[in-house]
């Protein structure tokens, strides 16, 4: 690299690092908030339009297996593809291209007319859903300061579990008043915001430097600083950066290589053992209450409700908190706090059900925090050149999680009992919070250049 690109790949790195917060800033983070926010809607939509969809087309156990899984497996491919994707062709191009994807094949769904068309449907749903979030994460680092920099994603990604949560109340209006497919209909609202994309997201300039295309990176700069002066807020000096944003091509090799050889098995083992836990145990606390304590419907589902409110204020919490206490520490002893927990619900078959909901609170609220911090922290943990194929990856490792967790939890109810599912996830919670404690990167406070830098 020449002296004049080194020099010019520092100044973009300074420029994107003086950004103050403006209103350029807010319309930026708005439009991928409402993203976030209706690929959680989405993401969980299914669940709550079974019960019409079982007896409309007979499905059999094995076939509501299907139609769920088959959802999670469409987001793994759409993952790993579009983050490798947004290494090529650039952030917002696969942004606009995940986002309009899963927006209009919910739309289809809305119309499947059988089994085997709404399986089909949901698959390349899901393609769209798994690709939007890690690409969209990286675009949210790759324009922040090192200063807030937690905070800044989070604030963005906190809609994603604010979408989780109201998709049970909106589906307890919508579906027995309107029908299930308006569920859908609603989950393609997105497709508007892909008319806004162009206008208000400009390409991330980290990007444009790892390419080699520092002209472009510059001229992004130059309208982002515009736009903020033109709104009356005078931009500070340049800081001094330690380092500068290089020109690299990555592949998916280069996720092994160097210090990545160790900081990849890391957080894919993160992300494993908070989404097996915290899917497995969403996905099947309603049934749990309603076969096990044999509660009704309502109650069972009130209770589950109540869980989703938990893991939405413990990401506003750890919103609030990123910055201050740090990535590793909050992971590590969020995720031994809620282990410990679960495995003490080993004595849940003898408790009483609203017992055993208040108790689940304590790990709904942790591992609620650090599920809604992994994507940012994982886009933290790459450069550039990797930084949305890492995240896909990560993020395809959560899909995956996704499928296998229900499956674990109906074998270790009828093998061991309640307790065994609880110790379950407890141990793998715990699991985490030891690997997160002894072998996590800290990045609190860090440049993304200096805590992850290319490796040649």
């Amino acid at each position: 690299m020449s002296a004049t690109s080194q020099q010019s790949g520092q100044h973009i790195v300074a420029r994107i690092e003086r950004l103050p917060s403006s209103p350029w800033q807010l319309r930026m983070r708005a439009l991928v908030g409402v993203a976030f926010f209706f690929d959680g809607f989405d993401a969980l939509t299914i669940a709550f339009v079974l019960p019409a969809l079982i007896p409309l087309f007979h499905l059999t156990p094995v076939d509501i297996g299907t139609l769920i899984a088959i959802g999670y497996a469409g987001q793994a491919l759409g993952s790993v593809f579009f983050g490798w994707l947004a290494e090529r062709i650039g952030r917002v191009p696969c942004g606009m291209m995940s986002c309009a994807i899963f927006a209009i094949f919910s739309l289809a769904c809305a119309f499947a007319p059988g089994f085997e068309w709404l399986v089909a449907l949901r698959f390349l749903q899901g393609l769209g859903l798994g690709g939007e979030m890690p690409v969209m994460q990286s675009y949210l680092n790759e324009f922040s300061r090192t200063h807030r920099r937690g905070r800044f994603a989070l604030l963005t990604q906190l809609p994603f579990a604010f979408g989780i949560a109201v998709t049970s109340l909106v589906a307890a209006w919508v579906v027995p008043n309107f029908g299930w497919q308006w569920m859908f209909v609603i989950g393609a609202l997105p497709g508007f915001l892909t008319l806004f994309f162009r206008q208000i997201l400009p390409e991330s300039p980290r990007w444009l430097v790892s390419v080699g295309r520092v002209a472009e990176a510059s001229a992004v700069m130059d309208r982002v600083e515009a736009s903020i002066t033109a709104s009356g807020i005078a931009l500070p000096p340049l800081p001094t950066v330690a380092r500068e944003a290089e020109p690299a091509r990555g592949k998916f090799s280069d996720l092994f290589r160097g210090i990545y050889a160790t900081r990849t098995p890391v957080i894919w083992a993160l992300w494993v053992c908070t989404y097996l836990a915290s899917y497995g145990l969403s996905a099947w606390m309603p049934s749990l209450y309603r076969t096990v304590f044999h509660l009704p419907v309502d109650v069972a589902l009130r209770y589950s409700v109540y869980n989703s409110i938990a893991l939405f204020l413990g990401g506003c919490l750890i919103t609030a908190t990123i910055d201050i206490i740090g990535r590793k520490t909050w992971i590590a002893t969020a995720l031994l706090i809620a282990g410990v927990v679960l495995i003490g619900l080993y004595q849940a078959p003898v408790m009483a059900a609203q017992s055993v909901m208040l108790v689940c609170l304590i790990p709904f609220f942790c591992i609620g925090a650090i599920s809604l911090v992994m994507g940012p922290y994982t886009a933290e943990n790459y450069p550039t050149n990797l930084r949305a194929l890492g995240a896909g990856v990560g993020n395809a490792w959560l899909r995956a999680t996704s499928v296998v967790g229900p499956y674990l939890v109906g074998w270790m109810v009828a093998s061991e009992g309640l307790g065994g599912v609880f110790v379950m996830f407890g141990a793998v919670a715990a699991l985490g919070g030891l690997v997160a404690a002894f072998f996590a990167t800290e990045t609190r406070g860090r440049l993304l250049e200096e805590v992850s830098p290319v490796v040649s």
